[in-house]
């Protein structure tokens, strides 16, 4: 092979990791509202941003769009989207549904280190909430629930999960500064590892119910706080 042959094949993988890169990146910053819904996307600052051509960065505006995340009017820009609310119940929907069965045959069969690991990442969203660390927080908040995924042997379906959640996960994230919504996230994620430690599927899969149910219940609250950030 060539130089010219290899820098190509070198500058279309660079291309490929790079629009997955900028995906992760600007998803990231949208669930975390740091990128606020109505921001604008220059691709042009984008491009200069993470040192890109144009093309790996509509790869990644495409992604986005795709999953709700942007609106693009073409030739014109790209905005970040609102909260879209029955984006939000549908992706509501399809994770409860797929983790009321996990809490279920978890608790079936309690596994020690599932249990430990778990009880971990409680500690530290203890310790995190306590900081007021709200990113820190909502990470290890996802590793909890990615964790269940992998100890039911269906971490392919967190992936799945995540693409539909979107919206449901900024709304979460805008409710976290709630006082009181951080601690009411760690004594869920208690009572559902307490369930299924106790073999108990029911009162785990209600637990667990009840976790997934406090965000859309604070619908009004927040839009009332924040009315930019929904779409009408």
């Amino acid at each position: 092979m060539d130089d010219v042959t290899t820098a190509s094949v070198r500058t279309r993988e660079r291309g490929r990791g790079g629009a997955a890169h900028v995906f992760d990146t600007l998803r990231q910053e949208i669930i975390a509202l740091t990128l606020a819904p109505g921001a604008v996307l220059s691709r042009a600052e984008l491009q200069d941003r993470f040192g890109l051509s144009s093309t790996p960065v509509r790869d990644a505006l495409m992604r986005l769009q795709e999953e709700g995340l942007v609106e693009v009017f073409p030739q014109h820009a790209t905005v970040v989207s609102p909260i879209d609310l029955e984006r939000a119940q549908q992706g509501q929907f399809l994770r409860r549904s797929i983790e009321l069965e996990i809490v279920r045959t978890l608790a079936l069969h309690p596994d020690a280190a599932v249990l430990e690991r778990l009880n971990s990442l409680i500690r530290q969203q203890t310790a995190f909430s306590r900081l007021g660390e709200h990113g820190a927080f909502t990470a290890a908040d996802q590793a909890f629930h990615r964790t269940m995924y992998e100890s039911a042997n269906v971490p392919e379906l967190w992936d799945v999960v995540a693409r539909h959640s979107g919206h449901i996960d900024r709304l979460r994230r805008l409710h976290l500064p709630v006082p009181g919504k951080m601690r009411d996230v760690i004594r869920d994620h208690q009572a559902i590892v307490d369930a299924i430690a106790a073999g108990q599927p029911d009162a785990a899969q209600a637990a667990l119910r009840d976790h997934l149910s406090r965000s859309l219940g604070f619908v009004e609250t927040l839009r009332q706080s924040h009315p930019d950030y929904f779409r009408q």
